[in-house]
């Protein structure tokens, strides 16, 4: 079964012209058009679809689109207008606080290639499993962790089990940096593929970048939890 084809015209709701879909205004009565079908933040913000952005371009767009869209100019515009305004400004907004972070830029590309699902974003259960790669130190971290309450339950000092947790936590942490770098390589990686890759090619580099995405946002739910028992 052939995949729908996806539009690439929207029409103005003003003049019922027709205009590309990541036009903010339109071509022939200049009006601002209604935020309907349009294609993606790195597209509404005139940015290729890459991992690696030149931020000071980025935030110059955006504030560039927030000067045109400042729902102030249209104060005395017409309703429809005036929503328009609202809707673009809002969806700018999203664009922007996405993109310019490079976590959320690389959650964001792996949903839109339809990689990253509501369970990758921690709505199930599937995100409390523990990644292959981190059973060796969720093992030995938990053990610790057993340990330590039972020093706390028995009543001994702090500085007993602290110093306990703190080096419980530096292979986590030492995880957590090489997947940092590891983030940054497939990133680039992604970035020199362009656009004769071939499906395969692609494919590999979203599932890579996936599982490193995985196992750093469970490593990050460890150091989180090893701050919390610091903090008891």
């Amino acid at each position: 079964m052939s995949s729908p084809t996806i539009p690439t015209v929207q029409v103005c709701r003003t003049c019922g012209g027709g205009a590309p879909v990541d036009v903010h205004f339109c071509p022939q009565c200049t009006k601002i058009l209604t935020l309907g079908r349009h294609g993606d933040y790195f597209a509404f913000l005139g940015v290729p679809r890459r991992l690696k952005l030149d931020l000071a371009e980025l935030e110059q767009r955006f504030r560039a689109l927030s000067r045109q869209f400042h729902p102030d100019f249209f104060y005395n515009a017409t309703p429809a207008e005036r929503l328009a305004s609202l809707e673009r400004s809002s969806y700018l907004n999203d664009a922007y606080r996405t993109l310019k972070q490079p976590i959320s830029r690389i959650a964001y590309l792996l949903e839109l290639e339809g990689v990253w699902t509501p369970a990758d974003r921690g709505e199930g259960n599937a995100s409390k499993l523990v990644p292959p790669a981190l059973l060796e130190e969720v093992f030995a971290l938990n053990e610790e962790l057993d340990e330590v309450r039972a020093l706390r339950a028995s009543g001994a000092p702090t500085e007993a089990w602290r110093g306990r947790l703190q080096q419980a936590a530096r292979p986590i942490e030492a995880k957590r940096d090489a997947h940092e770098r590891q983030l940054e390589d497939l990133s680039a990686r992604w970035d020199a593929l362009g656009g004769s890759a071939d499906n395969d090619e692609r494919r590999s580099v979203l599932n890579a970048l996936r599982e490193q995405m995985l196992e750093r946002n469970y490593i990050n739910n460890l150091l989180a939890g090893i701050e919390r028992e610091l903090s008891a």
